[in-house]
């Protein structure tokens, strides 16, 4: 049985910052947390809110989960990543990810298409950057260096990077879903950011990272509710898987309905949809199996969480990243997983 590590996922703003995001991560160092992660979407970005907590903090990784690769060219996320690295003293993960079709071409005004690709040339050009061993170049179609084609005035000149980063090996995780994609993860990046995770259903995903290196790591994001009423607690839960396999997608191309599919569930996450998108967002949630509820998440009584804490010890999963704003729970989350 292993032991798992702990991490805090901040997440995104709303309509605003969270007036919070410094005081938890703070705590959560206190508490032997091992990371803190902050995310994007079409409002705040990911790497400000990381810069900000890594000046109040000390020891605590800091990650990016997840940058969207098509809100930036890959060497300005590389730039991104050695500054932040150089500022926190080594403590940065680069966590990327790939978004959707709706936010990419919608608030990003770039194509979807060939998105393994995409992110192999990506992350290859990062590798190169953080090497600094010579000129970054790639003749890939998605991300050309020098780039030669309409409009270009043919002056581009391969460059290395003036700053010379701290880490050549700085971790680069992605956030995957699709099985391919998930394949690719473990072979090109050092760890994993899933959307769900099932301890109870280890094969969705067994085949794809059974061949990772040694030491890859594998962070999945569970939300924390301690209450004696689970079905009260399991409210929250359903409610935000109603909105991603019902409405984060297209009815045509739902990668979060797909995944939940493979799960075991495709009966359900096709009525969910179904409800969500006829505007029956009540009913939607009502309509999420509570197994897969509480199968991605750790909630009910404190000796009922200890309880199901073994079967995420027992998977591949190397560390919690805790969704919560409270910090009583913080700190009872640490007691039972850190001891």
């Amino acid at each position: 049985m292993a032991d798992l590590k702990l991490g805090l996922q901040l997440g995104y703003w709303g309509a605003g910052p969270n007036p919070n995001m410094v005081k938890m991560a703070q705590e959560a160092e206190r508490l032997g947390y091992d990371a803190v992660f902050t995310a994007e979407a079409w409002g705040s970005d990911v790497f400000t809110p990381l810069a900000w907590i890594g000046a109040h903090t000390e020891r605590i990784r800091l990650g990016t989960g997840i940058a969207q690769l098509s809100a930036r060219a890959p060497t300005a996320t590389a730039m991104a990543a050695l500054t932040l690295d150089h500022l926190s003293g080594g403590r940065m993960i680069l966590g990327l990810g790939v978004s959707g079709p709706q936010v990419v071409e919608g608030w990003y005004g770039r194509p979807f298409g060939k998105p393994l690709a995409r992110t192999r040339e990506y992350v290859n050009i990062i590798r190169q950057v953080l090497a600094r061993e010579a000129p970054v170049t790639n003749d890939g179609e998605h991300y050309p260096l020098p780039y030669t084609g309409e409009g270009a005035w043919g002056l581009g000149k391969p460059l290395k990077p003036i700053t010379h980063p701290l880490r050549p090996d700085l971790p680069i995780f992605l956030g995957a879903e699709g099985p391919k994609n998930v394949a690719m993860t473990a072979e090109i990046a050092d760890g994993w950011l899933p959307l769900y995770y099932s301890p109870y259903r280890q094969e969705v995903y067994a085949d794809q990272i059974a061949h990772a290196k040694p030491g890859f790591e594998i962070m999945q994001g569970v939300s924390v509710i301690i209450d004696d009423d689970v079905d009260k607690a399991l409210e929250p839960i359903r409610r935000n898987l109603a909105l991603y396999i019902g409405g984060m997608g297209a009815k045509s191309r739902n990668f979060h309905n797909e995944l939940v599919q493979r799960m075991g569930f495709a009966e359900a996450a096709e009525k969910i949809q179904d409800l969500f998108l006829a505007g029956r967002k009540d009913e939607a949630a009502a309509a999420v199996p509570t197994e897969l509820a509480d199968e991605i998440s750790l909630v009910g009584s404190v000796d009922r969480i200890k309880g199901r804490l073994d079967a995420w010890r027992d998977s591949p999963v190397t560390s919690l990243l805790v969704s919560t704003q409270n910090v009583a729970q913080l700190r009872t989350f640490a007691d039972l997983v850190l001891g």
